[in-house]
């Protein structure tokens, strides 16, 4: 472990939250992808997307599905007090991280993680052009710097769109090191990059999804670069807690350039978890 910069020191690299408006649409399936045998990728579009946001790359938007039997989507209402619904007509909900938005052809793309039978694995794998989906948000973006020496992401099927898209975004000449978690060599996707990429892709080779320790045993293997990182984890909520103690305990991180969070945790439904001290 190294010693940590004095506050003073540090350069100012925190997360800037940025905020925004709350909409929430009522959108068409355009296009549906079996991108990996465990991984679907949906294509949206409507003219309610018009006006659509999401510059952060871990941003979250609330999907909400339709009703399995009558096929009827129902949205909140925003009013003074923020959303509300009829009593007790609230439909099956999940968070999800946009993984692509067009703005010139008017599409949205999200990527489903086929992992448990619930009701967003069971949409996606049913789901047809001319369906429809309600899209609440992003309500907020955390903009991370990319003025680091190098950067950390780590994740499970889960977090695949925002290793995307912060990979996407990364400047030529940025080094970044990769940790994915799927299940076998058939789960893997491209991951373009502008920026020097060092990739491990860890299979779990038919085990439950956030058991055992993969990630864990692959970063304890590694040698990290030298200098100032920024760390991103996002996989099942204790996975992701035990990730974070090890790169500050073991690896002297900054807690302050850790952002890690629980995209979902095992034997619960709909939970996202902030990762903190």
């Amino acid at each position: 472990m190294t010693d940590l910069p004095s506050s003073s020191s540090l350069p100012d690299r925190l997360p800037r939250r940025v905020r925004h408006e709350l909409r929430f649409r009522k959108l068409e399936v355009r296009a549906v992808q079996r991108v990996t045998p465990h991984l679907v990728r949906i294509t949206l579009g409507g003219e309610e997307l018009a006006g659509f946001t999401s510059p952060g790359f871990d941003d979250h938007s609330k999907l909400f599905f339709p009703d399995p039997k009558t096929g009827a989507l129902l949205l909140p209402t925003v009013g003074p007090d923020g959303p509300s619904w009829p009593e007790g007509a609230k439909p099956a909900m999940r968070d999800y991280t946009p993984r692509h938005h067009d703005a010139v052809a008017g599409t949205l793309d999200f990527d489903f993680a086929l992992h448990e039978a619930g009701p967003a694995t069971r949409w996606a794998e049913q789901a047809r052009v001319g369906d429809v989906l309600g899209v609440g948000g992003p309500r907020g973006s955390f903009i991370v710097p990319t003025d680091f020496d190098w950067h950390l992401l780590i994740g499970d099927d889960t977090a695949l769109p925002a290793i995307s898209r912060r990979l996407a975004e990364l400047p030529a000449g940025a080094r970044v090191l990769v940790l994915a978690e799927v299940d076998h060599e058939a789960d893997q996707i491209p991951l373009p990059t502008r920026a020097e990429l060092m990739l491990h892709w860890v299979h779990r080779r038919n085990a439950a999804p956030g058991t055992g320790s993969a990630l864990l045993d692959t970063l304890r293997a590694l040698t990290l670069p030298a200098g100032d990182f920024h760390a991103w984890v996002a996989c099942e909520s204790a996975v992701a807690k035990t990730l974070r103690a090890h790169l500050v305990a073991e690896r002297g991180a900054n807690p302050k350039w850790i952002r890690a969070s629980g995209y979902w945790r095992r034997g619960a439904v709909a939970t996202h978890d902030t990762i903190e001290d």
